[in-house]
Order: structure tokens, then C-alpha cells, then sequence
């Protein structure tokens, strides 16, 4: 589904990627680790089409999202990924039920399409009680899987999270693991997470270790 091929990436003089190849099949989960600095989320922006590499190409079912243009790409992110980060990143003025729906309405859903279908989200979170409070009516976890059904809304092909469990307490932590699993197993959705999380690493499909913007082998 995704075919990462000789991927660079340099910040000034700083080379962050080296070279990363990575293929990534359709219902998946995948854990990248390694140390800081070693360019994981950095290969996690450049797959979510956040940023531009500095060469080699990266392919959705066959489609080169390098040589997309910013009007393309923004489209193609709001349709084909979606985001989770280690701070929920919803906006605090906003309901949950809001925050669920805006990546729907942005792609052209209506709003009652949009409300539908949120509210069926929130449900499969077990949140329906929550869907009218704000971020901060809610507890972490709650906020998190908010963010998860937000970033689940517009069907995408692949949910790219950035250490996701890391602002948790260990309980929340083993429930927000355990939905990966189960979106999986009920959706078919690929998962590509950055953790330093050895438990998730460790029951993941697959495990990709980055040392000094590689991957090791």
C-alpha cells in the first residue's frame, strides 16, 4: 500500500534521513522506534505529506506523493491520512463532536453527514455521553480517543500517530493500545506509530528500528 524508496531529508546541514526504504501493507500496525534523534518523526511527517523530502519517492497504491503539488497534498491528506499526535491537538473551543466532524466537512461531507458519522465514531469509542464537552471537560485518555476518531472520520488509508500513549497514565496507555487492535481487526486499518513504548513495540506486526535516519535491517 505504501512504498517508502530511498528517502532524504536534511534540516540546513543536518542530514536527518539517509536513505530509508519502507514498505507498509494494508492493515498493519507498525511500530518505529529508536533512539531520539534518529528520524522517526521526522519519516513520520514526510509519509503524512506534513513536509517535503529532499529526494526519493514516496508512493500511495502506486501514486508519488513527492511530486503532488500544495493544493494536491493538502487534499490527499485530509482524504488518505490521519493524524494522531502525543497532545490530542483538539481545538479547545470546539466539542468533541465538533472536533470529530471538521476533517469531514472539510473534504465536502455535510453536516448532518458529518454529525452522523462522528457520532457513530464516538459511540464505537464509547463516548456518546461525551460528544457535547470540550477538551477540557474531559480526562486524557477521553481527549485521546476524540483524536483518534477524528483522525478515523474520513476512512483513511493509513492513521499516522506520533508517540500517542506518551502523555498517559499506564491505565489509559493499555486502552488506547488495545483500540489500535481493534480498529484493526474490525476496519482492516493500518496503524504506523512512533513509540518509545516498549510494550506496544512489542505486540505490534512489526517492529521498524531507525538508528541515525536509517532503518536497520
Amino acid at each position: 500500500m505504501i512504498e517508502v524508496r530511498n528517502l532524504t531529508k536534511s534540516f540546513g546541514s543536518l542530514q536527518v534521513l539517509r536513505g530509508v526504504d519502507l514498505t507498509v501493507n494494508k492493515g498493519e500496525v507498525i511500530s518505529i522506534v529508536g533512539p531520539s534523534g534518529a528520524g522517526k518523526t521526522t519519516l513520520l511527517q514526510l509519509i503524512g505529506a506534513l513536509d517535503r523530502p529532499d529526494g526519493g519517492s514516496i508512493c500511495f497504491n502506486g501514486n508519488d506523493i513527492a511530486t503532488m503539488s500544495s493544493a494536491q497534498l493538502a487534499k490527499f491528506r485530509n482524504t488518505h491520512i490521519g493524524f494522531v499526535f502525543q497532545f490530542h491537538q483538539l481545538l479547545p473551543e470546539f466539542t468533541a463532536l465538533e472536533n470529530i466532524t471538521i476533517p469531514a466537512l472539510i473534504a465536502g461531507r455535510s453536516l448532518s453527514q458529518a454529525t452522523k458519522e462522528a457520532m457513530e465514531l464516538l459511540a464505537l469509542m464509547g463516548l456518546t455521553e461525551r460528544a457535547h464537552h470540550k477538551p477540557s471537560e474531559m480526562s486524557g485518555g477521553e481527549n485521546q480517543r476524540v483524536a483518534v476518531a477524528r483522525a478515523l472520520i474520513n476512512r483513511p488509508d493509513v492513521v499516522l500517530a506520533d508517540e500517542p500513549s506518551g502523555s498517559l497514565d499506564s491505565r489509559n496507555k493499555e486502552e488506547l493500545h488495545r483500540l489500535f487492535f481493534e480498529l484493526r481487526d474490525r476496519f482492516n486499518q493500518t496503524f504506523l506509530i512512533v513509540t518509545h513504548d516498549e510494550g506496544l513495540a512489542s505486540v505490534t506486526d512489526r517492529t521498524v528500528r531507525m538508528v541515525d535516519g536509517m532503518v536497520c535491517l
